[in-house]
């Protein structure tokens, strides 16, 4: 049947996510040669200082968002910071592309992890449709990363084969899990993004080189990040897997690597090719196919 209003709304809210993720290979490359983990610190500690100011603008005191239970810091900080520590590391030990194919692993597991929540978190039934769209997503998916050259797996790079599954796991748990905190305020990721900045700013002077954004165009790029696809976008993903769809999200998130191609190719930074012409039709067909819940209604 038709989604309800509401669940629909914050379906449309968490899916706003997936358009601001399409932004991160752009931004990144415009930030320049900076390590990974360096320009995750700077964005999310962009993104905590606004939200202090956002606070205090309110009259709010920041520690009152910061109080929660330890399970939901557990949550939050697994969620934001152990999924990028491990998504690095993959894209570090392994071929980038492979790593990134065996890391969208995560919406379908959004999808199919939705099927273990108690009826009364509102996910409703897992039919052949969203198992069906997030498919083709993922398949869409792998013809954007492989270029239609295939995966080959290589035993060599298996610890950044393992860094990129654990990865898909961490944030499909967290997406998924999330759900069972629907009452915790969404203000919390704030505090989350405080953490994750700070646990960033350690795991860089650890692991990384220091090699800072050089230049206006390449500092804007490092606060765009901060303002969007690693920083903003987690307040609106966390709304939206929290009250909407998870199935849809699930499917939807395919458009991520999508629109991070297609916009890559409108500023002549990649080639437009027949892999992602046929991605296109694979990851919007499926998309609509799961979300025929709220597009009309859905026999079952």
């Amino acid at each position: 049947m038709n989604a309800p209003p509401k669940r629909r709304r914050a379906t449309l809210i968490g899916l706003s996510a997936v358009l601001t993720w399409s932004t991160l290979a752009l931004f990144g490359a415009l930030a320049g040669p900076v390590p990974p983990l360096q320009l995750v610190a700077i964005a999310f500690t962009v993104v905590f200082a606004l939200t202090l100011a956002v606070w205090i603008a309110r009259g709010e005191r920041p520690f009152v968002h910061m109080r929660q239970p330890a399970r939901v810091w557990a949550l939050g900080i697994a969620g934001l910071f152990g999924y990028h520590l491990l998504y690095f590391m993959g894209i570090q030990a392994a071929p980038p592309a492979d790593a990134n194919l065996i890391n969208y692993l995560w919406p379908m597991l959004i999808v199919l992890f939705s099927a273990l929540l108690p009826a009364e978190s509102g996910v409703g039934r897992l039919r052949w449709h969203h198992i069906t769209g997030a498919a083709a997503g993922l398949a869409g998916t792998a013809l954007i990363l492989t270029r239609g050259d295939g995966f080959t797996f290589r035993s060599e790079y298996a610890g950044g084969y393992f860094a990129a599954v654990s990865a898909a796991l961490v944030w499909s748990s967290y997406s998924v899990l999330s759900r069972r905190f629907a009452h915790i305020s969404t203000d919390a990721v704030g505090a989350f993004c405080g953490g994750t900045a700070l646990l960033a700013w350690i795991a860089h002077l650890l692991l990384e080189p220091t090699t800072w954004p050089q230049g206006a165009l390449a500092w804007s790029a490092a606060i765009a990040l901060g303002l969007g696809p690693v920083g903003a976008a987690f307040f609106v993903w966390d709304y939206g897997v929290k009250h909407g769809d998870l199935r849809v999200l699930g499917a939807g998130a395919y458009a991520a690597p999508l629109l991070s191609t297609v916009l890559l190719v409108l500023v002549g930074l990649a080639d437009a090719t027949w892999p992602l012409a046929i991605a296109c039709l694979l990851i919007v067909g499926g998309g609509l196919l799961a979300a025929r819940d709220m597009l009309g209604r859905a026999p079952d």
